[in-house]
């Protein structure tokens, strides 16, 4: 297939989207002004390179010959790499989770060609689906108001910057001074959403947020504040035993899409690693506890092995889909990280495979709930995570 403009970029994320059938821009004037010239609406992708639901969503719409004429008859489409450029992620991310309540990647937006967001979103199926509107139902719909009543959707527009602006503006009086009481305050806000049985804050999807589980352990040190301590090390034990974290290979994936941390998304981030490697050396040094040091040694073993260059910097993620064989023609979700019983067996044996079941929880069917794997990728497979009870045998990596 013919490239479009992204051809040119040195982006891996935009570089994945260079042979889509969408006419993609990356962001710049030379969309900017096409936008104000032909007076079109401007349809804004931004994602990153190892997002699996990214993946999702370009396989499912952009790399679609229907979908992508829609886009380029009646959009300026443009992509952005969140990592290359973290200034237009952050504006746009604001209004998507001001409007809607929540934030993610794939990250769409509808812009005026002034560069105004109108609708926002995160991914969308290609079709109306479990009451959801579609892609292809949002452009039609959005191009036939934007025919109509172009006007009103431009001050819909600025409204939205206007309401923005005077959210986050800062206050007039500069000599505020912190409080005490504001550390309990927000302790006791996250003890309130504490998950006493898996460990985190909230319910699914579940991420790490290290700079929480770190505030809680200065915390308790500070104000004597038992709760937040334990709350903090409960979550860290409860990920180290989940399958968010790689029992094979060491390290984190993202975050997990159930409240226990069994099924992750599978992409690991370095500054994930650097993040939990820093949580987890201050729980060995509080409690003496060994599990949190095999944590961040086998964490630190992962970064130099898999994410140290040749050249001696470190690459910035893993990718969540890969390629389960070397003949596979279509990368999958987790193929390096989620195993079948009969290839368990194969690999380690009679003897070895009943040590396996005593220690993680896998079945011979596979130990991933369809409810959290819409797509089938994971059917039949196990994601490894350690028995209740089993806290000291986590993989030494050599």
């Amino acid at each position: 297939m013919e490239a479009n403009r992204l051809i040119h970029e040195k982006s891996p994320y935009l570089l994945q989207h260079a042979h889509n059938p969408v006419d993609w821009f990356p962001w710049g004037e030379e969309a900017f002004l096409k936008a104000r010239t032909e007076n079109k609406p401007i349809f804004l992708s931004i994602g990153y390179s190892t997002c699996h639901w990214c993946h999702v969503m370009e396989h499912e719409s952009f790399e679609v010959p229907e979908v992508a004429a829609v886009m380029n008859r009646a959009f300026i489409n443009i992509k952005v790499d969140r990592e290359e450029r973290p200034d237009v992620d952050q504006l746009y991310m604001s209004f998507v989770q001001a409007t809607s309540g929540h934030g993610g990647w794939p990250m769409s937006v509808w812009l005026t060609p002034e560069l105004k967001p109108f609708v926002g979103g995160t991914y969308f199926p290609p079709q109306d689906r479990h009451g959801r509107p579609g892609f292809v139902s949002m452009l039609e719909n959005i191009a036939s108001v934007w025919a109509r009543e172009p006007d009103k959707i431009r001050a819909h527009g600025e409204g939205v910057i206007r309401s923005l602006e005077q959210t986050s503006a800062a206050p007039a009086d500069r000599d505020i001074l912190l409080r005490e009481d504001w550390a309990d305050q927000t302790q006791a806000r996250f003890e309130s959403s504490f998950d006493r049985s898996w460990g985190g804050f909230g319910s699914a999807p579940k991420f790490p947020r290290p700079s929480v589980l770190n505030f809680l352990f200065r915390h308790a040190h500070q104000r004597g504040n038992r709760n937040g301590l334990d709350q903090a090390l409960h979550t860290l034990k409860q990920m180290a035993r989940g399958g968010m974290h790689d029992q094979v290979g060491g390290g984190f994936h993202r975050y997990s899409v159930d409240a226990r941390w069994h099924v992750p998304h599978f992409e690991k981030m370095l500054y994930d690693q650097a993040q939990l490697i820093l949580s987890y050396l201050e729980a060995h040094q509080i409690t003496g506890d060994p599990l949190f040091s095999k944590v961040v040694l086998s964490t630190l073993n992962y970064c130099y092995r898999n994410l140290c260059s040749p050249q001696g910097g470190f690459y910035s993620a893993e990718d969540a889909d890969s390629l389960p064989s070397a003949d596979a023609i279509k990368k999958l979700e987790g193929a390096f990280y989620a195993w079948s019983w009969s290839e368990l067996e194969q690999v380690l044996g009679p003897e070895l495979m009943k040590s396996l079941v005593q220690v993680y929880e896998i079945e011979p069917a596979g130990n991933v709930p369809a409810a959290i794997d819409p797509h089938g990728e994971l059917q039949g497979l196990n994601v490894l995570t350690l028995r209740p009870g089993r806290g000291g045998e986590l993989t030494r990596n050599r």
